[in-house]
């Protein structure tokens, strides 16, 4: 009995073994698989013109109270005395991870719960602004990035049409000449460099931006900056700028670029992937360089459970390094999200709040018209 119980356990190991093995090899087919869409895609039809004036339509905005997710402040955290005159416009990552379709349904209610989760833990750092808004969107799928076939394309532009709506109605509910600031991660932050080539490069909108923090996705220093209007932060105290990072523990092992999935194509139509891309280093407030953890003014780590979180200051140093990639040392104990790779994407913001809040205070104090 004991030898057939030492055989069952040494197969079992075996099947784990080889499943390990499979993983590695077949990674991408595996990822594929599991959230690309199979579906046919169908353009969802495009929203009314007046669509963002529904309160229904935004995950945070003036007027929402306490229920606002936007003005959470975490343990350790103190509420400014006096908010400044700004707006922020926060755009939240990518929440609906089905392969049902290949946008969001706006009443899908596990990919809405997430956001507003993901809009309490990554737009708080903003809310020292008088004014913080944060749309709903028929974002594109996680898998949507995850393919070459125009589908996945297809569907980030969908994504893009409705964020472009909500800014534009942003723009008309906000005070005329108050100063902006633009925030958004992953996904938001594709959409984000999109607009402000759109709506900001080349436009007399330029002059009211305060800072725009496209935080964990990649912008190509030759094929993406130039096109978005606005120069990388060189300073702490500089206004009108673009500060963008990814976050990784060490030792960093971050993906194979994709080229041909929606990532790689930048907003001149070159391959966004053909050089390191900017790291501006929010411990320092400019491009590169390095600062210990005791710069740190506070990280927010999430309870367990994700409804609360402390902050605790010195936890993590900071780093640019050759790659573009933004490093933090040893893993730090942040929750079970971080991905393979020691890739701390999800933590792009929380690793550094205190000092992001610190930071857009510093670029709206030093905004002039």
């Amino acid at each position: 009995m004991a030898r057939k119980f030492l055989y069952f356990v040494a197969a079992i190991v075996v099947l784990i073994l080889l499943g390990l093995l499979a993983l590695r090899i077949w990674a991408d087919e595996i990822t594929q698989l599991t959230f690309v869409p199979s579906a046919e895609f169908t353009r969802q039809p495009a929203l009314e013109s007046n669509v963002y004036a529904m309160p229904d339509m935004w995950i945070a905005r003036p007027g929402m109270g306490e229920t606002d997710p936007a003005l959470w402040l975490p343990e350790g955290a103190e509420e400014p005395v006096e908010k400044l005159n700004a707006a922020v416009f926060f755009v939240h990552p990518t929440s609906y991870l089905q392969k049902e379709s290949w946008n969001a349904p706006l009443d899908h209610e596990e990919s809405r719960n997430r956001a507003l989760t993901y809009v309490k833990g990554m737009a708080s750092p903003f809310n020292v602004a008088a004014e913080l808004w944060a749309p709903r969107y028929r974002q594109a799928t996680f898998g949507a990035f995850l393919t070459e076939e125009p589908e996945g394309k297809m569907a980030v532009d969908a994504a893009y049409d409705d964020v472009l709506r909500a800014f534009d109605y942003f723009l008309e509910g906000i005070d005329e000449g108050q100063p902006i600031v633009l925030a958004g991660h992953s996904q938001g932050s594709l959409h984000l460099m999109r607009l402000l080539k759109d709506r900001v490069a080349g436009k007399p909108l330029a002059g009211r931006i305060a800072a725009a923090y496209v935080v964990g996705w990649p912008i190509s220093l030759e094929h993406d900056l130039p096109e978005m209007g606005l120069p990388a932060c060189a300073t702490p105290a500089q206004s009108g700028c673009v500060m963008s990072w990814s976050t990784f523990a060490e030792p960093a092992e971050p993906p194979e670029a994709k080229p041909g999935y929606p990532a790689g194509l930048a907003l001149d139509g070159g391959n966004r992937f053909d050089a390191a891309p900017l790291c501006t280093n929010p411990l320092t407030g400019g491009v590169g360089g390095s600062a210990p953890a005791d710069a740190n003014l506070g990280t927010l780590v999430p309870s367990g459970d994700l409804l609360a979180g402390s902050l605790q200051p010195d936890l993590v140093p900071a780093r640019c390094d050759e790659r573009g990639l933004l490093l933090i040392g040893e893993p730090p104990e942040m929750g079970p999200y971080v991905l393979p790779g020691n890739n701390y994407h999800v933590y792009d913001i929380p690793l550094f709040w205190a000092n992001l809040r610190a930071d857009v205070t510093r670029r709206i104090e030093a905004w002039k018209p």
